[in-house]
């Protein structure tokens, strides 16, 4: 049986937000996975090794989700590990985005394929954020007179 931490809009929204980035991310790594030769060439890699580069990302993805079913399930009891969800997300858009400005001109394919994954976790990090946030403040707010026992 649930409390009544486990409903509100504040719980809803982090269910929504975190489910929704690992949706995305899940089908991302499964596509990763099953058909690496579509996306071999938007990191400027082909043949088997640039396959194997495609399927170890679509790996690194499922594993980098581990996380994300339990804060989906309860947010409110879990909000250590959803703080650790957005350092992970924080240090996929700086990394990338540090990689994107540094790559040197002429590839146009790795830019591409970099200001995606820039934009996606960047979006990602913004709705998670603001979740986040709001449970904070939701537990941190003093309760109202009606759910005073």
């Amino acid at each position: 049986m649930r409390d009544k931490e486990d409903s509100g809009f504040a719980i809803w929204f982090a269910r929504t937000a975190v489910g929704l980035v690992f949706f995305i991310n899940i089908s991302c790594a499964i596509s990763f996975i099953l058909w690496p030769e579509r996306y071999a060439p938007g990191f400027e890699v082909s043949g088997v090794p640039g396959e194997i580069i495609v399927q170890s990302f679509g790996i690194l993805f499922l594993m980098w989700n581990a996380t994300y079913p339990p804060v989906i399930l309860r947010p409110s009891r879990h909000q250590t590990l959803f703080a650790v969800i957005l350092v992970q997300q924080l240090v996929g858009v700086l990394g990338e985005a540090w990689l994107w400005i540094n790559l040197p001109a002429g590839h146009t394919a790795l830019l591409q394929t970099g200001l995606r994954f820039i934009v996606f976790d960047g979006l990602g990090l913004l709705i998670m954020g603001a979740a986040y946030l709001l449970l904070f403040a939701r537990r941190a707010a003093p309760p109202q007179a009606n759910e005073i026992s």
